[in-house]
């Protein structure tokens, strides 16, 4: 697999925002609780796996400078 590009990384982090955003909005009116059971461990695995995503070194994270604060706390919640 290839280095990641700055773009590539950036994108990766917009979607963890996408993600965070989610579980903070917390259930939709129209939803059901299983939904969001659902929805909400499908958006905290994802959160968890791009986290741990590396540079083709496989030691380094690919994450330099970006705050993981309210994506730990959204892992959290």
């Amino acid at each position: 697999m290839a280095e990641l590009t700055t773009d590539e990384v950036a994108a990766h982090f917009s979607a963890m925002g996408d993600s965070v955003a989610l579980l903070t909005a917390g259930k939709d009116d129209d939803e059901t609780d299983a939904e969001w059971v659902l929805r909400k461990a499908r958006n905290v695995d994802h959160l968890v796996h791009m986290k741990t995503i590396k540079k083709e070194d496989g030691t380094t994270s690919i994450w330099t400078s970006e705050s993981m604060t309210a994506v730990n706390t959204a892992i959290a919640s």
